[in-house]
């Protein structure tokens, strides 16, 4: 893989189109959300998904998680959005929150790692939120080495996959600096997979008893 392309977010309309170009002709790149920095692919992409596995050494049996541009686009890749999706949608999108719902068939095993689950997430970024409005849903995990820190800046993100991966924007460090909270709502009651950037009792308050 070539060098790295970096874009600086100051100039903001070059940086997101130039993320949103490369990733519609199948590359895969770096931006800030609120939370870490994410590394994306277009999930109707197979090839570019696979890219994100062997830049991060990801095992293939861990899934990724899927960011959408609106609560509207879950329709998109879920089969079933329970009231909670809707109510948990409502309150804290875009925010630091991933929901776990059952997937269409059209998504691929590559993304959900042959689980029938996948999870979805609108980021509270403005960088974030329109390269996914330009270049559609984006399967996105974090940007670093599967085994390593959480990329709070660009730095972060080129300490671990400088060459590997094709573009990064530079927005400085993220606001949150941890990851999102994932809930499951396949499973009653919904269960707290990861503690994250959202509280819990923010949850608990919306849709009640969760696990």
């Amino acid at each position: 893989m070539p060098k790295t392309e970096i874009y600086a977010l100051e100039d903001f309309e070059t940086a997101v189109q130039a993320a949103a170009d490369a990733l519609i002709t199948g590359k895969i790149a770096a931006f800030p959300t609120e939370t870490v920095y994410g590394l994306g692919a277009c999930i109707s992409n197979e090839n570019a998904v696979l890219k994100i596995y062997q830049a991060k050494g990801r095992i293939p049996e861990k899934p990724l998680s899927v960011l959408i541009s609106s609560a509207e686009d879950m329709k998109l890749i879920a089969e079933e959005i329970p009231k909670e999706a809707q109510k948990l949608a409502e309150a804290f999108w875009p925010g630091p929150m991933t929901i776990i719902l059952k997937k269409k068939a059209n998504i691929s095993d590559k993304i959900t790692a042959g689980r029938e689950t996948v999870g979805l997430r609108v980021p509270a970024h403005p960088a974030a939120i329109e390269i996914v409005r330009r270049a559609g849903p984006l399967a996105c995990p974090s940007a670093n080495k599967s085994d390593g820190k959480e990329p709070k800046s660009a730095a972060d993100v080129l300490a671990d996959l400088d060459g590997k991966i094709d573009l990064l924007i530079d927005g400085g460090e993220t606001e949150i600096q941890k990851p999102s909270t994932i809930i499951d709502l396949t499973v009653t009651p919904p269960k707290i997979l990861r503690k994250g950037g959202l509280d819990i009792p923010e949850i608990v308050k919306c849709i009640g008893e969760v696990l």
